[in-house]
């Protein structure tokens, strides 16, 4: 498919209903989302919490239940080198297609919210190895980079640049902020690349079209599924007479649903030192 003529376009799956609906809609591909399995799944924000034992057994489900090729979303491998090693393993053994690494610090976050801290580059260059070295079918390798929040486009580039350099199959930077580094991305990476489509997110909307153009070879939409589901949810409750929770936008508001705030306080609880221990 990424040798092929035109944009590969996978929606974001993360349960075995949106899988089948996939398949039943014609799409040749899925794309597992982290963050949906998260939230729908484990009713957690994307911020590290879910396993790899998780999202294993999530893709399993996946894979059978939609038949065709799916790209699983694998966060920053669950650890170190050898745990990447595992992880691969163990997707493949699930059936995956493809498996996204990305260079976050341990515990990730969504790549549209704020706060986010990358390991160095070479620390995420010994994990792509591991999983290029791991993987023992034509198992995509995405290479995702999150330099471009704390570091900015130039450095999101040059990790992008090494990636590939270094053998990944596909590269993603991770929410650019303006359609100025949308293009320069394009065109400053010489190497097949991912975009990822987020509405009211951090990068603004442009249409496939224009992608397709820049050369963009797959785009994935991780809430394009979820995000109306939300709202049909929360319509059939306020019609039964719950209450009216509120237009929820956007990943800060979606994350919130399912308790972003409170995980936040904690977090700030435990690395504030405000704990006192009975």
């Amino acid at each position: 498919m990424l040798t092929g003529p035109g944009l590969v376009r996978a929606p974001g799956v993360y349960d075995g209903l949106s899988a089948h609906l996939v398949r039943r809609a014609g799409f040749p591909v899925a794309y597992l989302t982290g963050a949906g399995v998260a939230a729908a799944g484990y009713g957690l924000p994307d911020i590290g919490l879910v396993t790899a034992t998780e999202m294993l057994a999530r893709a399993a489900v996946v894979v059978e239940a939609s038949q065709v090729p799916v790209i699983a979303d694998a966060d920053t491998g669950y650890g170190n080198p050898i745990h990447v090693v595992r992880t691969v393993r163990d997707l493949e053994r699930a059936g995956v297609a493809a498996i996204q690494l990305e260079d976050q610090t341990f515990p990730k976050r969504c790549g549209h919210l704020s706060g986010k801290e990358v390991v160095a580059a070479d620390d995420f260059v010994r994990k792509l190895h591991a999983a290029l070295e791991a993987r023992t079918r034509n198992t995509v390798i995405i290479a995702r980079t999150d330099a471009l929040g704390p570091h900015g486009i130039d450095e999101a580039i040059a990790r992008g640049r090494l990636y590939a350099a270094e053998g990944a199959d596909l590269i993603f930077v991770e929410a650019p902020r303006s359609r100025d580094e949308i293009k320069r991305i394009a065109g400053e990476i010489d190497a097949p690349l991912l975009f990822n489509v987020v509405p009211s997110g951090l990068t603004p909307d442009i249409g496939d079209d224009e992608l397709e153009a820049l050369g963009y070879r797959l785009a994935i939409y991780p809430g394009a599924l979820l995000a109306p589901a939300v709202v049909a949810v929360t319509a059939a409750l306020s019609g039964m007479g719950g209450r009216d929770p509120g237009e929820i936008v956007g990943p800060d508001g979606f994350f919130g649903a399912v308790g972003l705030e409170e995980w936040a306080d904690l977090g700030r609880r435990y690395q504030e030192g405000e704990v006192v221990w009975p």
